[in-house]
């Protein structure tokens, strides 16, 4: 089902579009509505990474535990990583 929907726009912002929308042969209510259902699915797929990655943190065994460096070891300027070897 669609409804319609009223939308306030400067007149020379119409104006520009209209003409990009007759350019890309297609219409300006069209390309609205797939502005919109881009800006939709981009935040749907945003929120299902997120919820992934919360879900793998609750569920993730790998522990850090106690362990803390030094202040002695934060400040020595020795690397920390094997790679920076």
């Amino acid at each position: 089902m669609t409804r319609n929907l009223t939308l306030a726009i400067d007149d020379d912002l119409l104006d520009k579009v209209r003409v990009l929308a007759a350019m890309k042969r297609t219409s300006v209510n069209e390309m609205v509505r797939g502005f919109l259902t881009r800006l939709v699915e981009e935040e749907t797929e945003h929120d299902e990474a997120t919820e992934a990655l919360l879900k793998l943190a609750r569920e993730s065994e790998g522990r850090m535990g106690d362990w803390r460096p030094t202040r002695e070891d934060a400040y020595s300027g020795e690397p920390r990583f094997d790679r920076w070897r």
